[in-house]
C-alpha cells in the first residue's frame, strides 16, 4: 500500500509539472490579478441579507448548494448500517495519564463492507465527559505515536510522523484527542472509488459519478460525519464539544465537513490553501486549475471548468468559513507555504467575519495581516507562524487555548 501511495504522489506531482509549464506560478503579491468576490450578504436574487433569519433561511442554503454542485460534489446519501466494536480500552496509556481504545467501525450496504479504525486517547484525570481535539491522519494510526499497542492501519512506520501529534500534550490539557486513517474513506488515488466508501453507494469509479457528484473529499467529510455519530454513543466523551482539525487537503475536508454538520463545535483549518480557506479568485500559488489537474479525485467534476477561469466561480472560501458560523473557526497558515497562499486564507478569515456579526460575535477586524507568530483571536481566530506546510507545537498550543477560551 505505501509503494501504492508513493507512486500516486509522483504520478501526480509529475502532472503537476507539466501543467505548472503552461499555466505561470504567482508567488508575489504584484503579480496577482484584479478580483471581485461573490457577495456573501446577498442572495442570488439581489437581496440584501441583513438578519440572522435572513442569512439561516436564504442566503445559507443557497451557498450551501452553490458549494455542493459546482466544488465538493453532493455527499452519499442513503441508511447505511453501522457497527461498532471495541478492539482496545487500556486506561494505563500515555504513562498511565489516558485511557487508549481503539474502536472497529463497519459500514455496511448493498453486500459491501468498509471499514475503519478510530483511535482514541481520553484523560484519566477527567471523570465527567470530556471535549476531544479530531483530525484524520495521513499515513495511518500507528505514525502519530510510537505507542506500541496502536493497531497498524497502513505500511507505515510506527511513530513517523508523531511530530504532528502531540499526544501528551492535548491530554494534560484535559482533552481527549481522535484520529482515523483517511484512506479509511477514500484511499487518496485516481483509482480509489471502488475501495472507497463510495462503493457502498454503488460508485466504482469516476464513470459512476455525476458532474457534481461527490469525490474524494466529499467521501472524507463523509467518514468525518461518521466519527461523530460514533462520538454521540460514547458515555466518556462530549459530543457537543468536538473540535474538528484537518491539515492541508484534510484541512479542506475539516471545512466541508464542518460545513455541513453543526456538530462540530470549533472547526480549525491548517495550511489548507486551494480549495480550503485560501480565496481561490486570488490564483495564487496552487490555482483552482493545478489542483484539479494533479488532483482530479478531489473535487467534483463541474470544478474543473473554473481551472484558470476563477472569475466565473460563483462563489468564493470566504463564503465557506462563513458557512461555519456562528461556531468558533480558526484559520492558520506558514510563513514559507507560499503555495497555500496564507494571505488567501487570512483574508477569507477575515471576510467571513461579516456574517459573524450578524449574530453579534466578533470577526478579524483588520484586513491587514498580523505579524508573524501573533495569533489574532475572536470568534474567528487566524495565525501565520514562521515555518513550512506542517503542524507544530506552536499549533496545537494555540488551538488549545483557543479551545479553552470557548468550551470552557
Amino acid at each position: 500500500m505505501k509503494r501504492v501511495y508513493i507512486l500516486a504522489l509522483f504520478l501526480s506531482f509529475v502532472i503537476l509539472a507539466g501543467y505548472a509549464q503552461t499555466e505561470e506560478t504567482i508567488d508575489e503579491e504584484g503579480k496577482v490579478p484584479a478580483y471581485t468576490l461573490p457577495a456573501l450578504l446577498e442572495s442570488n436574487a439581489g437581496r440584501k441579507i441583513t438578519t440572522v433569519e435572513q442569512w439561516e433561511e436564504i442566503r445559507r442554503p443557497e451557498l450551501l448548494t452553490l458549494f455542493t454542485e459546482q466544488v465538493y460534489g453532493k455527499s452519499p446519501v442513503g441508511e447505511v448500517d453501522v457497527s461498532y466494536r471495541k478492539l482496545d480500552d487500556n486506561h494505563s496509556a500515555v504513562e498511565g495519564s489516558a485511557t487508549r481504545k481503539q474502536i472497529e467501525i463497519t459500514f455496511s450496504k448493498n453486500g459491501v463492507r468498509r471499514k475503519a479504525l478510530l483511535l482514541l486517547y481520553l484523560p484519566n484525570q477527567i471523570k465527567t465527559p470530556v471535549p476531544v481535539f479530531f483530525a484524520c491522519n495521513f499515513q495511518g494510526n500507528q505514525t502519530i505515536s510510537t505507542d506500541p499497542d496502536i493497531i497498524v492501519s497502513s505500511d507505515n512506520p510506527r511513530g513517523c510522523a508523531q511530530s504532528r501529534w502531540p499526544v501528551s500534550k492535548i491530554i494534560d490539557a484535559g482533552y481527549g484527542l481522535a484520529t482515523v486513517y483517511y484512506f479509511d474513506f477514500f484511499p487518496d488515488r485516481k483509482d480509489g472509488h471502488a475501495e472507497s466508501v463510495l462503493a457502498l453507494f454503488g460508485i466504482r469509479g469516476e464513470q459512476d459519478i455525476a458532474s457534481d457528484g461527490g469525490q474524494a473529499l466529499s467521501a472524507w467529510a463523509w467518514g468525518i460525519s461518521r466519527m461523530m455519530d460514533y462520538f454521540e454513543t460514547d458515555r466518556q466523551i462530549d459530543a457537543s464539544r468536538i473540535i474538528l482539525m484537518g491539515h492541508s487537503r484534510l484541512g479542506k475536508a475539516a471545512l466541508w465537513a464542518g460545513a455541513q454538520d453543526s456538530r462540530f463545535s470549533i472547526v480549525i483549518s491548517n495550511c489548507s490553501g486551494c480549495g480550503g480557506a485560501a480565496l481561490s479568485k486570488r490564483a495564487f500559488g496552487e490555482t483552482v486549475g493545478t489542483i484539479n489537474n494533479a488532483f482530479p479525485h478531489w473535487f467534483c467534476k463541474n470544478f474543473r471548468q473554473y481551472g484558470r477561469n476563477e472569475v466565473a466561480l460563483p462563489v468564493d472560501q470566504h463564503e465557506l468559513i462563513a458557512l461555519i458560523a456562528p461556531r468558533p473557526v480558526y484559520v492558520a497558515s506558514a510563513e514559507e507555504d507560499l503555495w497555500a497562499d496564507p494571505k488567501g486564507e487570512f483574508l477569507s478569515a477575515f471576510y467571513a467575519g461579516d456574517v459573524y456579526r450578524l449574530y453579534g460575535l466578533e470577526g478579524l477586524q483588520s484586513d491587514v495581516m498580523p505579524v508573524v507568530n501573533s495569533p489574532v483571536v475572536h470568534r474567528v481566530a487566524y495565525h501565520i507562524r514562521t515555518g513550512k506546510h506542517d503542524v507544530t507545537d506552536f499549533d496545537w498550543e494555540n488551538y488549545i487555548k483557543f479551545a479553552d477560551k470557548w468550551l470552557k
